[in-house]
């Protein structure tokens, strides 16, 4: 009994620690995005997938919290996919779950062998066989929409990766509905949270948690990142904005600020609803 209440008591100022000490980085940033964008409505069944990462698991707490405190009422579900982990990173998120005090449903879909046996560009396929398998679980939970751990500095990333590497500008939306799941909705409620303020709560909480887990990256256990591993591209983007950054330390928040202020009258050319569109078309009418 005694430990059931020391264990509570940990998990309590915990919580406060993020509400009050990381109010500013974490707490605002987050409940912002979810009003800016409009993420959560009365009713809402709340899917809250859990990679085992950092991102994620904070995630989880944030909503955990949210949802006793909220004026709309809405239900959450905490989602565990265990796509092969090794039982090293099994238990550990297991662990990190109990520590957070996060109640999480594991279930197994074996897509790390499925993505090794197939070649060619593993995380892109592991990525979207992940987000179909979720939609699928959410969906038999009765969930409505499923909640992911992207932030701040994924969404700047995605940014340039796609002008670097896809000769296009794409952006990060907040949110948005599923094309294959009919009913079902993605949401980002980290969208505005910097990396950074989740690596320094981790930090101050003495929390470590797995990157990746992925056989495929070379470093299966917590040292395995698929964004890092291997000189990838996103690798590559995040030392670039290190560097800017040392000389306009607001680099990121004006690339952030520019997906929201888009000047299509400036562009040659732009797709809506994968419909290629010239200035041409419109050019004699001004």
């Amino acid at each position: 009994m005694a430990e059931l209440a020391k264990e509570n008591n940990r998990i309590a100022n915990l919580e406060k620690t993020l509400t009050k000490r990381y109010r500013k980085t974490i707490w605002v940033p987050f409940i912002t995005a979810l009003k800016r964008y409009q993420m959560i409505s009365e009713g809402d069944k709340i899917c809250v997938c859990i990679s085992g990462g950092k991102d994620s698991m904070l995630l989880a707490k944030l909503m955990q919290i949210l949802q006793r405190n909220s004026e709309i009422p809405f239900t959450l579900s905490y989602l565990v996919m265990d796509p092969g982990y090794s039982p090293e990173n099994r238990r550990k998120i297991e662990e990190n779950a109990a520590l957070l005090g996060i109640p999480v449903t594991i279930f197994e879909k074996r897509l790390f062998d499925v993505v090794e046996r197939s070649g060619g560009a593993p995380c892109y396929l592991c990525a979207r066989m992940r987000r179909g398998a979720l939609y699928e679980k959410a969906r038999e939970l009765g969930c409505n929409k499923i909640a992911l751990g992207h932030h701040f500095n994924d969404v700047v990333e995605t940014t340039l990766l796609g002008m670097f590497y896809s000769s296009q500008l794409q952006a990060m939306l907040p949110k948005l509905h599923s094309t294959n799941f009919e009913g079902m909705e993605l949401i980002r409620p980290l969208y505005c949270v910097h990396e950074e303020a989740v690596i320094d709560f981790a930090a101050s909480q003495g929390l470590s948690f797995i990157r990746c887990g992925c056989p495929l990256s070379g470093r299966d256990g917590e040292e395995a990142d698929c964004d890092t591993a291997g000189g990838s591209k996103r690798a590559a983007v995040k030392a670039l904005l290190a560097q800017l950054k040392q000389e306009d330390p607001d680099i990121e928040k004006s690339i952030f600020n520019s997906i929201h202020d888009v000047c299509l009258d400036t562009f040659p050319g732009y797709k809506e609803k994968g419909v290629l569109h010239s200035f041409l078309d419109q050019y004699d009418e001004c």
